[in-house]
């Protein structure tokens, strides 16, 4: 390991940055405080921006670091074979948990625009909107661990990591505030999971620096990378996007779900390091 790994200067730093990241969840968040009432179209909009957001993102960027941390170690055609099984994995997993503990997808009826303010429609759509927010909270644990370290070990490549995953940290914020807004009416209760998603990076930070330092690897991040890419495409296509058309009166699903994608997709481009 690095001997400035050890330096409080560099920690500070280093923190600091993963940090400054993380909060950018929140700042998504906010987005609750432009609804002023409970409107079945907004949360159709809401649901499929989250489940447009959590698909692109992982294919187009976890699912990749998966690979590049497999390559690194196994090749190329190892590594994509790895990375897609650390994937697939991931599917297994929330499956397996699905039918141990299913969801009552199937005791609502179709929603309306009356039905939103149920007692029904709104413990279905704070079941959703609580699978999207720890499967958003999942991928930030390594999220906060890749920002520490490269900060940590660089900070003129760690700080345009940082930007990067602080620009689509905003979309993902919004991800998670709608639908518990929705379902709880609460702007408190809203900002709060934000918070505690954005808690996640900087915990996953200390954690890598305190714990895992010592059996960290390129192999250890593509799994953890590849599972969680599985996770969160498993739960946008079985919760999300579902629970999206049950709003929706028009084209708010598909809307959403390009939204969301363009959002995270530019982001990327922009801030792509």
């Amino acid at each position: 390991m690095v001997d400035h790994w050890f330096e409080p200067s560099a920690f500070l730093i280093a923190m600091m940055a993963c940090i400054g990241a993380a909060a950018a969840t929140v700042l998504g968040g906010l987005s609750v405080f432009s609804s002023k009432q409970p409107n079945p179209r907004i949360l159709a909009f809401g649901l499929a921006f989250a489940g447009g957001a959590m698909v692109y993102v992982s294919l187009v960027e976890i699912f990749a670091k998966s690979q590049t941390a497999f390559i690194e170690t196994f090749g190329t055609h190892n590594g994509y074979a790895f990375a897609t099984l650390s994937f697939f994995v991931g599917i297994g997993l929330i499956m397996l948990i699905d039918h141990l503990i299913p969801n009552p997808h199937g005791e609502l009826d179709k929603g309306s625009v009356a039905s939103i303010n149920s007692e029904s429609e709104r413990k279905y759509i704070a079941n959703v909107g609580l699978l999207a927010a720890l499967a958003i909270t999942a991928h930030n644990f390594p999220e906060g661990m890749a920002t520490f370290f490269a900060t940590l070990d660089n900070p003129s490549i760690g700080t345009p990591l940082a930007i990067a995953i602080a620009v689509h940290n905003i979309p993902e914020g919004v991800s998670i505030a709608i639908p518990v807004f929705f379902a709880t009416g609460s702007r408190a209760k809203a900002m709060l999971a934000c918070t505690i998603s954005a808690m996640a990076e900087p915990v996953g930070a200390l954690l890598g620096y305190a714990i895992l330092a010592p059996f960290l690897s390129q192999t250890v991040y593509g799994i953890i990378f590849g599972v969680i890419a599985g996770i969160m495409v498993f739960l946008a296509i079985d919760e999300l996007l579902p629970a999206a058309r049950r709003y929706a009166k028009g084209h708010e699903t598909v809307y959403g779900i390009v939204t969301g994608m363009a959002l995270l997709g530019m982001s990327l481009v922009l801030f792509k390091v």
